[in-house]
């Protein structure tokens, strides 16, 4: 006689949750209730990916017995890992959809306005949905009320570029019908990972003591003018150096040229960490100095998420959406008419990287360590 599947977060079908004890047979053991199952749907680039992690409070606020699935891609999964407001990531490929279309969700919430992730919000079951689809023509829409801003920001220059102040957490709680508590980036660092971290301090011999700031030097290649230049660091470099700051050069694989140019001009006396060993070691490397000074860009947003302080500048991108928590400094110029623009390329002779005030960014550093 067919016996009612549990309805718990452990069980799966496919081998007992606890050893010895047949679930199906015998009711289960420690139930976790499913209850509301929600899929979040997020594709787009890497720090959008972190940056949507801030909304996981809010939604275990609105819905404390849930269940919740996110659907990412490979490069972005790391991201993820460790965070204990997630119950299953699933990285976007064939095998993946296949198990999200027998899923019958109370909400699908989709974060990004591209055609492949709106066609999954359509094409996967949901009592709600929340975000943006495609509609009969194939063209990106809001399909609630409460994406509408997010929509129209863009498509309309003037309110994303110039009006707009409310930061990508604010606009993208309305966008899924959350409430807004300013809730912070969730970046979990596993028990391993701070063993590495440790290990990794003393043989680069970095104490207590260290007054060590980061440089993440590079950024996506999509959008290769918001790296601030070679000889500018170098500048920063040397005067930090002078001050007895321990410097740490960050990155990725796209860096990695980069960042040796920047040390060839400093050998032995910084430490240039490796840029080809995972996302998640680049996490820890990134977790060992107190300050960064970055670019608008992943490394950034691993630097908001890891709780440092962070000196970001801005020329390409819009610095009103982005939130350090009261943890940072923010360089932008307002007074330059073609910024933020978010082009690939400049007519403008990059003149929002030339203009970038280095003195203080060296000020702010000493700032922070003074207090």
């Amino acid at each position: 006689m067919p016996k009612e599947i549990p309805n718990c977060k452990r069980f799966t079908g496919y081998k007992p949750c606890f050893p010895d004890h047949n679930c199906w047979e015998e009711g289960c053991k420690d139930n976790i209730p499913t209850g509301t199952k929600i899929l979040i749907i997020n594709l787009d680039a890497m720090g959008d990916v972190l940056m949507t992690t801030a909304q996981l409070p809010a939604i275990k606020r609105k819905y404390p017995e849930s269940t919740i699935y996110w659907l990412t891609l490979k490069n972005a999964a790391p991201l993820l890992f460790n965070n204990s407001l997630i119950d299953h990531i699933y990285i976007f490929d064939a095998s993946s959809i296949l198990i999200l279309q027998q899923i019958k969700f109370d909400y699908i919430m989709n974060v990004d306005k591209s055609q492949v992730s709106c066609s999954l919000l359509n094409t996967l079951e949901g009592k709600n949905k929340l975000g943006f689809g495609l509609n009969e023509n194939g063209k990106i829409i809001p399909v609630n009320e409460g994406a509408y801003y997010n929509y129209n920001l863009g498509m309309d220059d003037n309110l994303k570029f110039k009006v707009n102040k409310r930061t990508g957490q604010d606009y993208l709680a309305e966008t899924f019908e959350l409430e807004y508590k300013r809730d912070e980036y969730i970046l979990e660092l596993t028990d391993e990972a701070k063993k590495f971290i440790e290990k990794y301090r003393k043989r680069k011999k970095l104490v207590t003591r260290d007054k060590i700031v980061g440089f993440n030097t590079g950024c996506s290649e999509l959008y290769p003018n918001k790296k601030m230049r070679i000889d500018q660091h170098v500048y920063l470099i040397k005067k930090l150096l002078k001050k007895k700051y321990k410097i740490v050069l960050l990155g990725g694989p796209e860096d990695t040229e980069r960042n040796q140019n920047i040390y060839s001009h400093f050998k032995g006396k910084i430490i240039n960490t490796p840029t080809n060993e995972g996302l998640r070691k680049g996490i820890c490397y990134e977790s060992i100095p107190d300050v960064i000074i970055t670019g608008d860009s992943l490394g950034m947003h691993i630097a908001i998420g890891l709780k440092k302080f962070v000196i970001a500048w801005f020329g390409v991108s819009c610095w009103t959406e982005i939130d350090l928590y009261d943890r940072g400094v923010k360089l932008f110029h307002e007074e330059l008419f073609c910024s933020p623009c978010w082009k690939k390329s400049c007519p403008y002779n990059l003149e929002c990287i030339k203009m970038i005030d280095l003195d203080r960014i060296i000020s702010a550093v000493d700032k922070y360590y003074s207090k």
